[in-house]
């Protein structure tokens, strides 16, 4: 019986060993946002949308499938300290009655071509909101 205790105990920490290695190698594309969402599926047309409030390190472990990422800020966004954060060099930008957006190549992991560019961040400004996303924002904006 001992033995058996001693095997499980051993066992028992590997599993919890192996899963905090597992959430300390989660990352995401951004921090410190309101709201977090993963792009799940193979192309924007199945694409399905993930929506969490916090840990999203924790729920990307959950997930197959991740084609991109997109969080939301309603304050305190500094947006060229953040294009410069990740190396980011706008593309093409598109003005809307409520927004501007802004594509971009940043060191970021997804990537999609438009208009003959790779682009793998789209920043969406609005008034009192941004909303970035890798590839691009999948859905509204």
């Amino acid at each position: 019986m001992k033995r058996f205790l001693k095997l499980l105990a051993i066992t028992v920490t590997a599993g919890v060993l192996i899963a905090l290695f597992a959430i300390m190698q989660a990352k995401v594309c951004f921090k410190g946002s309101e709201s977090y969402t993963f792009f799940v599926g193979d192309t924007s047309k199945n694409c399905k949308e993930v929506t969490v409030s916090n840990s999203p390190e924790l729920r990307m472990l959950t997930l197959s499938s991740v084609c991109g990422e997109c969080a939301e800020y309603s304050s305190g966004f500094d947006f060229n300290e953040y294009l410069k954060s990740v190396n980011g060099e706008i593309i093409f930008t598109e003005t809307l009655s409520d927004s501007v957006n802004y594509y971009c190549k940043a060191d970021l992991p997804y990537s999609v071509k438009l208009y003959g560019e790779e682009i793998n961040l789209h920043i969406c400004v609005k008034k009192d909101s941004v909303k970035l996303a890798s590839p691009i924002i999948f859905g509204g904006y």
